[in-house]
C-alpha cells in the first residue's frame, strides 16, 4: 500500500490530542487505509491490540452497532481500565444521531477518537453545534498526479502516465489493474453507482436517480466554466424534465456533501473580495469524469484545469476563479503567506491562445507569483514577471514553483 504521507503526518500530529480526527472524502479515496495504516503504526510501536477499538460500520455485521446507545456500550465495554485506548469508527455516518454519541465519548478521557465519513459537509454542520472546536479534519483526495507517478516508480513518458491518470482515474484501486481498461471502467461504474445511491439518493428526501445523473452530466460536461443553478435547471427543462431551481441546489448540495464535486466562488481581484455570483465546479476524479461522458467528450485543456484545481487544493490554497477588469483568471489560490494566479491550456503554440492567456495577469499590478502552465514539452519561458512552465514537472513537483 502507498503510503500518503501527508495524510498520514496529519494523523500524527494530532495524535493524544484532545480532538476528534476526521477523515474525510469520496468513497474509495483511501480513507480506511489511511486509517488502517495509522493503526498498524501504533501496534509496531508497541500499543498493545486490545487498546485498539476498530469498527467498521458499512460491514452488515455491525449492523447492529449503528445504534448509537449500542455502539456507545459496546466502545465503553473494550475499554482497558488503565491507560489510552485509540478507536477508529469507520463510515461514522451510518450511525443515527451519532453527535450526541460522539460527545458522550469525548468526555472520556482516556479515549482518542479517530472517524471516517464519505458524507462529511452535513456531519461537520451538525457535530459543530454539539462539538464546536473539539474535532479537526483530515481532507483526502484520490490520488494526485505525483503520487500516481511514484507507485508506478517510473518518471519516465509523464505525458503517457498523465493520459492514463485522466482516463482511469486517480482512486487507489484502479492503479492496481496494470492498465485493464475493462476492470477500471467497472470499478468506476460501481464507484460512482455506490455513491450516487448510497451517499446521495439514500440521504435526499425523495430524489430521483436519473434527474440527478443528469445534473452530474450536464455539471461535467461543463468543467470549468460558470454556470447557475437556472442554468443547470434550464438545461434539464429542454430534454423534458422539469426540476425547480429549488430542487436543483438541493441536488447539487448532495453531490458536494459526498464529495464528487467541489464548487469554486469568483474572485475579484481589483478589491480582494471573493463574491456571490458566477460559480465553477471540478470533478473529484477525472476518471469518473471520461467514465460519465465518454472519450469522445473530452477536452483536454479543462481535464487538466480540473487536475490543477484539486492539486491547488492539496497545496493548501483556498481557491477561487478570478476576474480582474472585465478579463478572467483560471485560479486565484490563497493561504496565509501568499497568493497565486494560475492559467491553464494544454497548450499555447497558438499566439492567440498565449495572449489570451497573458493579458489577464498582465493587468495584475502586484508582485505575487503568475503561472501559465501548459503541456507543451517546450523551455520555461518568462514574460515579465509571467513564467510559462509545464504542468506535468509542476504537478509532480520538480518545478520550483509551488
Amino acid at each position: 500500500m502507498l503510503e500518503r504521507k501527508e495524510y498520514l503526518d496529519a494523523l500524527r500530529r494530532w495524535r493524544d490530542r484532545r480532538a476528534i480526527k476526521v477523515i474525510t472524502g469520496v468513497r474509495r479515496c483511501g480513507k480506511t487505509t489511511l486509517m488502517k495504516q495509522f493503526r498498524d503504526e501504533l501496534l509496531r510501536e508497541g500499543i498493545p491490540e486490545e487498546y485498539l477499538i476498530t469498527i467498521n460500520l458499512d460491514d452488515y455485521s455491525n449492523l447492529l452497532l449503528q445504534d448509537p446507545m449500542k455502539l456507545h456500550a459496546y466502545i465503553l465495554d473494550h475499554v482497558p481500565s488503565v491507560g489510552k485506548a485509540y478507536v477508529f469508527l469507520d463510515e461514522i455516518q451510518n450511525v443515527s444521531d451519532y453527535p450526541s454519541m460522539l460527545k458522550s465519548l469525548f468526555l472520556q478521557r482516556n479515549l482518542d477518537l479517530y472517524l471516517t465519513c464519505s458524507n462529511a459537509n452535513s456531519f461537520l454542520e451538525e457535530v459543530a453545534m454539539q462539538l464546536p472546536g473539539c474535532y479537526v479534519t483530515v481532507s483526502m483526495l484520490p490520488l494526485s498526479f505525483a503520487e500516481y507517478v511514484q507507485w508506478t516508480d517510473d518518471q519516465s513518458d509523464l505525458s503517457g502516465k498523465f493520459r492514463n491518470y485522466i482516463e482511469h482515474g486517480a482512486f487507489p484501486y484502479t492503479t492496481g489493474l496494470n492498465g485493464n481498461q475493462e476492470a477500471a471502467k467497472e470499478f468506476l461504474s460501481g464507484t460512482y453507482h455506490t455513491i450516487l445511491l448510497k451517499e446521495v439518493v439514500g440521504r435526499v428526501k425523495s430524489a430521483a436517480p436519473m434527474i440527478l445523473d443528469r445534473i452530474l452530466h450536464i455539471v461535467f460536461s461543463r468543467i470549468g466554466s460558470t454556470m447557475s443553478t437556472k442554468e443547470i435547471s434550464d438545461a434539464l427543462t429542454s430534454e423534458g424534465y422539469k426540476p425547480d431551481i429549488r430542487t436543483v441546489k438541493k441536488y447539487l448540495k448532495a453531490f458536494l456533501d459526498s464529495y464528487l464535486i467541489y464548487q469554486v466562488k469568483q474572485y475579484d481581484i481589483c478589491s480582494k473580495q471573493p463574491l456571490k455570483i458566477q460559480d465553477k465546479y471540478y470533478a473529484v476524479d477525472m476518471g469518473l469524469h471520461t467514465f460519465l461522458l465518454g472519450r469522445s467528450d473530452t477536452n483536454l485543456s479543462r481535464q487538466l484545469e480540473n487536475v490543477v484545481y484539486l492539486e491547488l487544493m492539496r497545496r493548501g490554497y483556498r481557491v477561487f476563479h478570478g476576474k480582474v477588469k472585465g478579463l478572467f483568471v483560471d485560479f486565484v489560490a490563497v493561504n496565509r503567506e501568499a497568493t497565486l494566479y494560475v492559467q491553464v491550456a494544454a497548450t499555447v503554440r497558438d499566439v492567440k491562445i498565449l495572449r489570451s492567456k497573458l493579458r489577464p495577469l498582465q493587468c495584475i499590478h502586484d508582485n505575487y507569483p503568475k503561472l501559465i502552465l501548459t503541456l507543451d514539452d517546450d523551455p520555461d519561458v518568462e514574460y515579465a514577471g509571467i513564467r510559462r512552465i509545464n504542468a506535468l514537472l509542476w504537478l509532480i513537483g520538480t518545478s520550483d514553483c509551488k
